[in-house]
């Protein structure tokens, strides 16, 4: 059975699965790692979900106020040998329940195109591709979504 955490940017099973995903996406973007790098720093990130199978940390992600309204959705990642098993759909249900208890109305996030696994996760999941936000705005690599949250239901 998993089990599910609630915690912060601090614990050290986050820590570790971040590792494996920055080293996984430095051979997916290439020479644009740097670039998407400088915005994913955990250190300030307040709202991590872990997931755990057996005692051992198989996926993460995580929260971070974008504006009062809005939470996106940062830092997922699942193990490579459990890939397929829907950790990930658990983990971004837990981080839509967590926003919606923490007030927000929607979740955004940006992935890139060169991660087909995710933009097929989001999807999924009912979210939809809307115009590249931010400081992805203008990035061909990028493909960025949103999913509306007030009719979710908290279990």
């Amino acid at each position: 059975m998993p089990r599910i955490l609630r915690t912060n940017s601090e614990n050290n099973d986050f820590i570790a699965l971040v590792k494996q995903l920055d080293a996984d996406l430095a051979i997916r973007d290439g020479d644009d790692h740097s670039f998407y790098a400088q915005f994913n720093k955990i250190d300030t990130i307040k709202n991590v979900i872990v997931l755990y199978e057996n005692g051992k940390a198989v996926g993460c992600g995580a929260l971070k106020e974008f504006d009062s309204y809005t939470m996106e959705i940062k830092r997922m990642y699942t193990i490579s040998d459990k890939r397929g098993e829907g950790i990930a759909s658990k983990i971004l249900n837990e981080l839509e329940c967590w926003a919606t208890e923490l007030k927000y109305s929607t979740c955004i996030l940006e992935t890139g195109f060169k991660q087909p696994e995710a933009i097929s996760l989001y999807k999924k999941n009912g979210y939809h591709i809307i115009s590249n936000y931010g400081q992805y705005a203008g990035i061909e690599n990028s493909v960025c979504f949103q999913k509306v949250l007030n009719s979710l239901k908290i279990s």
